[in-house]
């Protein structure tokens, strides 16, 4: 039995300019807005809301380690590898899933 394979060139253009569109839109729609962090929306939230100036409950181990604030590019580089760490782990264990219903699949034959 030979497999047919379908060519999705469309659909893959379609989906890059659908990613493409979803990073330039809100730059081009929202000109001039500033884009925070979350962890500033959220003390102006707090400082809104109960009147006081928010207080860190502690600082960041790193920073205390180095003796001052960690530097945004530094900062980035360790989010982005958290996030690599975590998409590894999602795949492997995705990837271990099929795995192992296509290989028992195999076995039942």
């Amino acid at each position: 039995m030979a497999e047919h394979k379908k060519s999705n060139k469309g659909l893959v253009c379609v989906l890059i300019l659908v990613s493409i569109l979803l990073v330039v839109v809100p730059f081009l729609a929202l000109r001039g807005a500033e884009f925070g962090g979350s962890d500033d929306a959220g003390s102006q939230m707090v400082n809104e809301v109960t009147g006081t100036e928010y207080e860190p409950w502690f600082t960041p181990v790193l920073e205390n380690l180095i003796g001052g604030e960690i530097p945004g590019e530094i900062e980035s580089l360790i989010f982005c590898v958290q996030t690599g760490i975590g998409v590894g782990i999602l795949a492997f264990c995705f990837g271990y899933l099929v795995a192992r219903k296509k290989y028992s699949r195999g076995q039942e034959e």
